[in-house]
């Protein structure tokens, strides 16, 4: 598909949605690690995460992966997936997460269910109208226009 072109479904990556189902079924532990996320970087290299439940609001799988694709030096990651424990199946970023997504890898797909169906789309189709963080940053000093 041509890189211009980025609205709409594209093909789902199964083996990553495989990956985050392995690791949902056989990671999870009681409530506190229920939801499994796997993420593809540019070069083909996965990193997975688990969420971290706490009573204060723990980090979501979503960003566990994120840390984790940075700790191994895959920064520019592709596709995203969460997989939720106990047969739930894939399950959609929660809003906060879409808007670290959205933040952190501005071209990321995300896949998400709909309907019968796995599909995989932007991660700004899942968050219309988002706010976009550098656009609303005070220039710096050596790039304000006299």
């Amino acid at each position: 598909m041509p890189e211009t072109d980025r609205t709409g479904p594209r093909p789902v990556d199964h083996e990553l949605v495989a990956v985050a189902r392995q690791l949902a079924a056989t990671r999870s532990r009681g409530d506190n690690h229920t939801v499994a996320a796997a993420a593809r970087a540019r070069d083909g290299r996965i990193a997975t995460g688990m969420n971290v439940y706490h009573f204060t609001g723990g980090p979501c799988a979503e960003l566990v992966a994120i840390g984790a694709g940075a700790a191994e030096g895959a920064y520019d990651l592709v596709t995203m997936v969460a997989v939720g424990s106990d047969g739930r199946g894939v399950i959609p970023p929660c809003g906060r997460c879409r808007q670290v997504l959205l933040d952190y890898h501005p071209g990321l797909d995300v896949v998400v269910a709909a309907e019968d169906a796995l599909i995989q789309v932007p991660v700004a189709e899942l968050l219309p109208y988002g706010y976009v963080w550098a656009d609303h940053q005070e220039p710096s000093p050596g790039e304000r226009q006299g």
